[in-house]
């Protein structure tokens, strides 16, 4: 079963077949103008009539002609010369319907008909034609522009889907290489409780993150309950010594975040800062909207640090990680800020545009 989005893609190969019809029209409404000032003279009205249905009945099968001559990606000088030659038949055809109707009405003899006389006024209709033609050909060529730009921006959301994708699969190794030197550090001190807890609760993380159902963005509740999990993990390892501190304003559970935005900023709070500490240490973590933004600030206690520490903390893979994902879902729409704070601390702040997540599911697969 093809995507939809490459079923997309195929439809837009060619315009409707009643998309060039309906841009020819026009000129119909043109034969009718130039029509005006013989009309009501002898027969014009009877021939001009003729004329313009033969028009009309012409270019159905001439957008047939066209429409295959263009699928088979005939050349251009190829497909001039035959609509050329096609158009020129079709108007030698009216001429021939026009000397019909006069025998057949009795305004000419029968015996007066000469064959030469078909090649003569071939004009009117044969221009007529020819500008459906090239009428035809511009809203082809529009329909393949208009193809190339959607195929073109499947392709870019493509790239962007892998390429946000591969950054929250980099958050995984990361965070294992972590937790699982926490738990080691549990069993070499013979906290084997506390380390059984720890391997219950990794296993909770990861089957939350590795769900493949999740988009890029995920409700700001969804995002705090795997918080919270990554969080069990770290009480079982740290206890009193990690203190937690929420501000949650109102009517924001539905907000949409990127999925993994709190959780590595988290866990960069705690393996840089609090789990390098004797004392205890606060993580407090701030969310509020503030007009049409969704603000988030995390900050955390540290151990005062030389500015040689300063470094490996400012390239952090976590914060790196955020700052790219963050330009990827958000260009020129968010704000990134990662800091020592005046009091020793050091915090992290976001800025997003607010959003529902109502119908999150389905635009983000």
């Amino acid at each position: 079963m093809k995507p939809a989005a490459d079923s997309d893609i195929e439809a837009l190969s060619s315009p409707p077949f009643w998309l060039p019809i309906l841009a020819g029209l026009p000129i119909g409404l043109c034969l009718i103008v130039m029509a005006l000032p013989v009309l009501g003279h002898g027969h014009a009205t009877a021939y001009r009539t003729l004329y313009l249905l033969a028009f009309l009945m012409w270019i159905v099968p001439l957008t047939a002609l066209q429409r295959g001559l263009w699928r088979r990606r005939t050349p251009l000088w190829a497909m001039a010369l035959v609509l050329l030659a096609t158009t020129y038949l079709m108007s030698l055809a009216n001429n021939a319907l026009g000397a019909a109707l006069a025998v057949i009405a009795g305004w000419q003899p029968a015996s007066e008909f000469e064959w030469t006389g078909l090649f003569s006024g071939l004009d009117g209709c044969w221009l007529a034609l020819i500008a459906f033609c090239a009428i035809h050909a511009v809203v082809a060529y529009y329909a393949q522009l208009k193809q190339e730009q959607h195929r073109r921006l499947h392709m870019t959301a493509l790239v962007r889907d892998a390429e946000l994708r591969a950054l929250r699969y980099q958050l995984r190794p990361h965070f294992l290489f972590n937790t699982l030197n926490a738990i080691s550090a549990l069993v070499a001190e013979n906290r084997n409780r506390e380390a059984s807890d720890m391997i219950v609760r990794l296993g909770d993380f990861l089957r939350a993150t590795l769900d493949g159902s999740q988009g890029h963005e995920v409700a700001l509740a969804d995002e705090l309950a795997l918080t919270e999990t990554y969080l069990e993990i770290e009480k079982a390892r740290l206890g009193e010594r990690l203190r937690l501190k929420w501000q949650l304003g109102p009517d924001l559970l539905r907000a949409r975040v990127p999925c993994l935005l709190l959780q590595p900023l988290v866990e960069n709070a705690i393996h840089h800062g609090i789990a390098r500490r004797t004392a205890a240490g606060e993580l407090d973590i701030h969310i509020a909207r503030e007009g049409d933004r969704l603000c988030l600030r995390l900050s955390n206690d540290t151990e005062p640090a030389s500015p040689a520490d300063a470094a490996p903390r400012a390239s952090a893979i976590g914060l790196r990680n955020i700052r790219e994902r963050l330009q990827k879902l958000y260009p020129g729409e968010h704000g990134f800020e990662a800091g020592p704070r005046p009091d020793g601390g050091f915090e992290v702040r976001v800025s997003l545009p607010f959003r529902e997540a109502s119908g999150l599911q389905d635009a983000s697969a």
